[in-house]
């Protein structure tokens, strides 16, 4: 007797002649596609507005201000502040597929 995945069923087939036997399976994707979520959203704006104020301010001589060095240490922050979020998010938690015939 074998065994083989098709897809979104397993089915056992034999070579006797028995009949093949189609198991239904519910499938699951973890979380929505990062894409989807607004969290990604607000990173991207957060970003942007980092970047654009710091083009915006000048830094001064005495070393204050809104220089370059600041505005991407501030977007290694975000960064790492959306990797921890997603991360979170897909801990555990399922989202069913939109399948029609679930």
């Amino acid at each position: 007797m074998s065994s083989y995945n098709t897809g979104d069923s397993t089915a056992t087939a034999s070579t006797h002649d028995r009949p093949v036997v189609h198991a239904r399976r519910k499938e699951t994707v973890e979380t929505k596609p990062s894409f989807k979520t607004t969290e990604l959203i607000v990173y991207v704006l957060a970003v942007l507005g980092v970047l654009i104020a710091s083009a915006m301010v000048d830094e001064n001589e005495d070393g204050q201000g809104f220089g370059a060095d600041t505005a991407w240490k501030y977007v290694t922050w975000l960064t790492i502040g959306y990797m921890v979020a997603r991360g979170l998010a897909k801990a555990g938690s399922y989202q069913h597929d939109d399948d029609p015939r679930s």
